[in-house]
């Protein structure tokens, strides 16, 4: 299974039409003007966890596969 940077996550979540609302050290918080919640992710990350990149498909409604 193919390992995500945080680069390459936050490309996809700003694509979907997310904007970054907070940062507090090295995470980033993102919203969508349609969808509810916020979307936390760690930059400058490598690899985000596979359980980490569960989370942020369950809060974003994306896919990364």
């Amino acid at each position: 299974m193919k390992s995500y940077s945080s680069r390459e996550v936050i490309k996809a979540l700003k694509a979907d039409g997310w904007y970054e609302v907070n940062c507090v050290g090295s995470h980033h918080q993102y919203k969508h003007p349609a969808k509810p919640g916020r979307v936390t992710v760690k930059d400058p990350d490598k690899d985000i966890p596979r359980a980490t990149l569960n989370r942020i498909e369950q809060q974003s409604g994306l896919k990364f596969r």
